[in-house]
C-alpha cells in the first residue's frame, strides 16, 4: 500500500506521527529511554546511510561534471555564474534577516529570568562551541584558503566536515581530465560515471526507509528537547517564540521572494512547479538538517523532475551543498542581533555591515551538517564584539530552526542550479518531467527541446 503513496507524502506522515509520538511520551510522563534506545537508532541509521554516500557522490559527480563540460572556458563560465549567484543570494538573505530583526526587535522581549536560566543551563554547550570558534578565529586571515587544500585526500574523504577539500580535489581532477589524452581520460571518466550511477541507485534503496527514519528523528528530537522537565521546554519555546518567528519569516521571504524572482527572471519554469518537484528533497532536508545528506536526492529530483542536464547539476549542486548556506546566513544575522538586543547592546551600522561580511564568509566555510551553523555564529558574534557565550540564548530552538534553514539551503542550491542551466540552454523550456519515483508514477509529459537538442 505504501508504494501507492508518493514519497513526500510518506515523509510528511512520518514527521507528523513522530511529532505526535514525542508529545504523547512527554504528556503522559513515559520514560524517554525507550525512544532514545530503540527508536532513535533508526533515524541515526538513516542519516548515517545518507552521509555514507555524500563524499563518493560529490567526488564522482563533480569529476564527471567538470570533465563533461568539454573545455576550460565553459567551466569558468558556469563556475563564475554559480559562485556569483550563491554569493548574491547569500548577501540578500543576510540583509533580509537584519531588516526583520531590527524592525521587530525580538531580543527586547526576552525576560531576564529566562535569559539567566538559559545561560546557566547551556553554559557547557556554549563553552564547547566557543572553544571551537576561538580556534577558527585565532587563525590567520588566509587560513580558509589553506584549509581548502587537503594534505591527505583520503583523510578528507573520511570526514564529511571536510567536504570543501573533496570539492577542491574533484574540480582539479576534472580540469586535468580536460587536458590529458582523450582516450585515457575516457576510461577514467567512465569509471566515475558508473560510480555516480551506483550511488544514485543506492539512494533509491536508502529512500525506502526515509519515512521510518524521519519518524524516529522527529520523535527522539521532541523527547530530548523536553528532557526531565517538560514544562521548561514549553516555557523555553514560548519565551523564544518571537525570535523563532522572525527567523522563520525571513526564511519564507527568501524562498517565496528571492528564489521565485530568480526563477521568473531567468527561466520559464513556474515557481509552483519547481517547489512541487523539489518537495521530497525539502522534506528530507527538514528531517535531517543536512544539505550534504540531502544532496543525492536533490540531484536526482533536479535532473529527473525538472530536467536539468546532468552536466550542470553534477557541478552546481555539489558546490552549492558546500558553499551555499542562505538559510544559515539569515539565521546567523538574526541570531547575532537578537543576542545583542537580549544583552542590552546596541549595534552600530558598521557592526551590522560586519555581520553581512562575516556571515557570508562563514557560510562558505560552514559544513553542510547539523549544528555547523552554531559554531560559525560564534565567529560572527565575536566579530561584532558580542560575547560568544551569548549563543546559549538560542541553543534551545536552534535544532528546530536548523531543520527549517536547511530547507532554504537545499531550495537555494536547486534554484541556482536551474537558473544556471537555463542560461546555458541545458534546461527544457518550461514543462516539468514526471518520471521520478520519488513523487509519482506518471509518465513523461511533453518537454520542449533544449537549444543543443534543436541543433542536433
Amino acid at each position: 500500500m505504501l508504494k501507492k503513496i508518493p514519497l513526500h507524502t510518506q515523509i510528511i506522515i512520518g514527521l507528523v506521527l513522530g511529532l505526535i509520538f514525542g508529545l504523547v511520551v512527554i504528556q503522559f510522563g513515559f520514560s524517554p529511554d525507550f525512544t532514545v534506545k530503540y527508536i532513535k537508532p533508526a533515524g541515526t541509521i538513516f542519516i548515517n546511510a545518507l552521509k555514507m554516500i555524500a563524499v563518493p557522490l560529490v567526488l564522482a559527480s563533480l569529476i564527471v561534471g567538470v570533465a563533461n563540460l568539454g573545455d576550460i572556458s565553459k567551466l569558468s563560465r558556469i563556475g563564475g555564474k554559480t559562485i556569483l549567484a550563491y554569493l548574491l543570494t547569500t548577501v540578500i538573505a543576510i540583509s533580509i534577516g537584519l531588516l526583520l530583526v531590527n524592525f521587530f526587535e525580538p531580543g527586547e522581549q526576552l525576560p531576564q529570568d529566562t535569559r539567566d536560566k538559559l545561560m546557566t543551563q547551556f553554559d557547557d554547550q556554549a563553552g564547547s562551541k566557543a572553544t571551537k570558534a576561538a580556534d577558527i578565529r585565532d587563525q590567520g586571515p588566509l587560513q580558509p584558503l589553506v584549509d581548502i587544500v587537503p594534505e591527505n585526500l583520503f583523510a578528507a574523504a573520511a570526514d564529511n566536515g571536510s567536504m570543501l577539500q573533496v570539492v577542491f580535489f574533484a574540480i582539479i581532477a576534472g580540469i586535468a581530465l580536460l587536458q590529458i589524452e582523450k582516450a585515457k581520460a575516457k576510461t577514467f571518466i567512465a569509471f566515475f560515471d558508473a560510480l555516480n550511477d551506483v550511488i544514485i541507485k543506492i539512494v533509491e534503496y536508502i529512500m525506502l526507509i526515509a519515512p521510518y527514519g524521519v519518524f524516529a528523528l522527529m520523535a527522539s528530537l521532541i523527547v530530548e528537547i523536553a528532557g526531565d522537565n517538560p514544562e521548561s521546554a514549553v516555557e523555553l519555546l514560548l519565551a523564544l517564540l518571537k525570535y523563532t518567528l522572525v527567523v522563520l519569516g525571513g526564511l519564507i521571504l527568501v524562498i517565496v521572494g528571492v528564489y521565485a524572482l530568480m526563477l521568473k527572471s531567468f527561466t520559464k519554469i513556474s515557481f509552483r512547479d519547481f517547489i512541487k518537484s523539489l518537495r521530497p528533497a525539502m522534506l528530507l532536508g527538514f528531517s535531517t538538517s543536512s544539505s550534504s545528506a540531502t544532496l543525492p536526492v536533490t540531484m536526482k529530483l533536479v535532473e529527473e523532475e525538472i530536467g536539468v542536464s546532468e552536466e550542470v547539476s553534477s557541478f552546481v549542486l555539489p558546490l552549492g551543498a558546500t558553499i551555499n548556506m542562505n538559510g544559515t546566513s539569515l539565521y546567523q544575522a538574526v541570531a547575532a542581533v537578537f543576542i545583542a538586543q537580549a544583552l542590552g547592546m546596541d549595534l552600530t551600522i558598521s557592526q551590522q555591515l560586519t555581520i553581512v561580511l562575516t556571515a557570508t564568509l562563514a557560510a562558505i566555510g560552514s559544513a553542510g551538517v547539523p549544528g555547523a551553523g552554531l559554531i560559525m555564529l560564534i565567529i560572527v558574534l565575536e566579530a561584532i564584539g558580542v560575547p560568544g557565550a551569548g549563543v546559549a540564548l538560542i541553543i534551545a530552538p536552534d535544532r528546530i530552526l536548523d531543520m527549517f534553514r536547511t530547507v532554504v539551503n537545499v531550495t537555494g542550491d536547486a534554484a541556482v542550479c536551474v537558473t544556471v542551466a537555463s542560461t546555458e540552454g541545458e534546461l527544457p523550456a518550461g514543462l516539468i518531467r514526471k518520471s521520478n519515483p520519488f513523487t509519482s508514477n506518471e509518465g513523461l509529459e511533453d518537454v520542449e527541446p533544449t537549444k543543443e537538442q534543436e541543433v542536433n
